[in-house]
Order: structure tokens, then C-alpha cells, then sequence
């Protein structure tokens, strides 16, 4: 299925939202939640599933819902149609504050690969599904990184990035970072997770257990303040563990 062709603006700096255009008869999917405001003519449908496949029957539909489910999402996705006549608008805003991200996914291959909770929005025809990224033991260890989502289609996709976006374009290169950070990359880009070097480093080096490594040629979109830690910090003594808490911590596992 041709995704259908939307016109959009981002509005916004530090809170961004997407404004969509639509003509007549015209649709765009978005997260449950998400919407902002929509003008006269659009009706909107909840659904369970993204409409890519119009064909898939009620079976389909109810392994979609729980793909979207395993991932963390909402199992409905809502459908936005102009009805009227002209031109109308609906916008759609990020759950926290941060940077909105437009894709055209026809010129990154026809398929992105983003974290579970990065899509926002994205023209009908845009396919929603499950990626699992590595090892089952690596991803529960790992935290972010073991259930991705991976977008196709040939249309326009919006996915959300906490605080500042970075992307890089790799070439053949190997990028390490935190595993939070990662917002998406090109199919095709290897992604792992792995253990943030020794004990000592894991424990007083303040990165957290493990580190994403992402290596390859493509695009890669990096946030600068993923959702976890933007909750830690704002939780009481977030962000201000103590040495010597930490020195426990080691003694008490070199002790077992």
C-alpha cells in the first residue's frame, strides 16, 4: 500500500508539536494520546492496527495489537481522515518535551528501525511492527535496546527525541553511547548491547551497566535526555548517589 502524501510544519523549540495538512479523503496514524487539536472536517477512528494491509484479517489484526503491546504501546492506533472539503489540520505533541523528528522513509530505504516509544505519527500506508534487536538474555540485562520498532512504508514518518537531537552519519565507523540515547537508525546499521567494561568502570564510572554500539553506514538519530533519565533525576535524591554507596555496592559483590 502507497502511503498517502501529507504536507507538515513543526512548530515549536524546546516543546515541539507537528501540524499535518491533509487533503480531502487523506488519513494519518498517530500513537493513542498524541493528538493536539484537529480543525473542522476531520473525523477520527480508532483502530487496531496501522491500515498498511487493509487485507489483514481479525487474526492479523490481533498479532499486530500484540506485538504493540510486548513494545510497551497502546494496542489501538488512531486513524485521522479529512472528510470536508479543502484543506484541514491536525497536530500531534510529544508525550515529554523535546525535538520532533521528520522521516521520509522512501529516501532512508523504506524502513527505519526507532526505540519502542519514539513514533509519534506517520502517513497511512507507514507498517508499524516488532524488531527484536539481539539476544533475549542481552535485552532484559540491557534494558533499552532489546524491543525496537521498526517503521516501513514510502511516506512521511515523525518519531519524538527527548531534549536535543544529534544525528550522525556513519561510514563505516563504530559509535558507542548510552542505551537511552538512541532514538533510531537505518536498516541495516548493527545494533548491540554490551557490558560498560570492567566492574570498577560499571560501578564508579557513572554510565550505567552497559553501552549501546551501533557500526555500520547510515543515519543514526542520538536524544541528549531520554525519558529515564529525566524521571531520575526529578525523583527524590535522583542523580546524587554516593561514593560510598557505591563502594558498598562494589564490596557487597565481590564479597559473593
Amino acid at each position: 500500500m502507497n502511503s498517502h502524501e501529507i504536507d507538515y510544519k513543526i512548530k515549536g523549540h524546546d516543546i515541539q508539536f507537528v501540524e499535518i495538512e491533509l487533503d480531502p479523503n487523506e488519513t494519518v496514524i498517530a500513537e493513542a494520546g498524541a493528538m493536539l487539536y484537529m480543525k473542522e472536517g476531520i473525523d477520527f477512528e480508532t483502530k487496531m492496527g496501522d491500515g498498511s494491509e487493509p487485507d489483514k484479517g481479525l487474526f492479523g489484526k490481533l498479532l499486530s495489537a500484540a506485538s504493540r503491546k510486548i513494545t510497551g504501546e497502546s494496542i489501538f492506533i488512531t486513524h485521522f481522515t479529512h472528510r470536508g472539503m479543502g484543506k484541514s489540520q491536525v497536530a500531534f505533541a510529544a508525550p515529554y518535551p523535546g525535538t520532533i523528528i521528520p522521516i521520509d522513509l522512501a529516501a532512508m530505504g523504506g524502513r527505519i528501525i526507532v526505540q519502542r516509544d519514539a513514533f509519534l505519527c506517520a502517513a497511512l500506508g507507514t507498517k508499524i511492527s516488532l524488531h527484536f534487536n539481539q539476544k533475549l538474555g542481552a535485552g532484559f540485562f540491557g534494558g533499552e535496546g532489546f524491543i525496537l520498532q521498526k517503521l516501513q512504508g514510502d511516506g512521511k514518518a515523525f518519531i519524538h527525541a527527548g531534549g536535543t537531537v544529534i544525528e550522525h552519519e556513519l561510514k563505516g565507523e563504530t559509535l558507542r553511547i548510552d542505551t537511552g540515547c538512541v532514538v533510531g537508525f537505518q536498516d541495516g546499521i548493527e545494533f548491540k548491547v554490551q557490558r560498560a567494561g570492567n566492574l570498577k568502570s560499571m560501578i564508579f564510572g557513572g554510565e550505567g551497566l552497559f553501552v549501546a554500539t551501533l557500526r555500520g553506514t547510515g543515519k543514526v538519530w542520538l536524544q541528549s535526555m531520554p525519558i529515564s533519565k529525566l524521571i531520575n533525576q526529578l525523583s527524590p535524591g535522583g542523580g546524587n548517589t554516593k561514593k560510598e554507596d557505591r563502594g558498598g555496592l562494589l564490596n557487597s559483590l565481590l564479597e559473593q
